[in-house]
């Protein structure tokens, strides 16, 4: 009879480790499908940007919020646009920030070493020009 209760707790063991595994796999491609919305509504928006910035046409122009068209001025919309445009941005950086160290706990917990690179960040526009003046 313990035969059975020793594989009984080993077998809850197991589907504990997979359920973990699972969850922060679950946990990764949700992020991934969100960083893609969120990159499709980057780029609609830098679209409508670019579009308004070409038409020479009229001073003013037709913007939907949220369920409804407000007719402003070029300029003021081009201004939110730009904001939204930023904020998405700003959204996309966290995510994919946060991201990272669910990839290296995945990677952890399947025993699998961790990526060279994976960890390194761009350099900032401050670090880059020290490094320009160095050349």
């Amino acid at each position: 009879m313990t035969g059975v209760t020793v594989l009984t707790e080993g077998t809850n063991q197991l589907l504990d480790y997979i359920i973990q595994i699972e969850g922060v796999a679950e946990e990764i491609l949700a992020d991934r499908r969100e960083i893609i919305d969120l990159d499709r509504q980057r780029n609609k928006t830098r679209e409508a940007i670019r579009a308004l910035q070409k038409d020479k046409s009229a001073d003013k122009t037709w913007l939907c919020a949220g369920k409804m068209f407000l007719k402003i001025e070029k300029t003021k919309a081009i201004n939110m646009l730009s904001k939204d445009f930023d904020e998405l941005e700003k959204e996309i950086n966290n995510v994919r920030s946060a991201l990272k160290p669910k990839v290296s706990k995945l990677r952890d917990l399947e025993k699998k070493e961790d990526l060279k690179g994976f960890n390194l960040s761009p350099l900032s526009a401050t670090e880059l020009k020290s490094v320009e003046s160095l050349l």
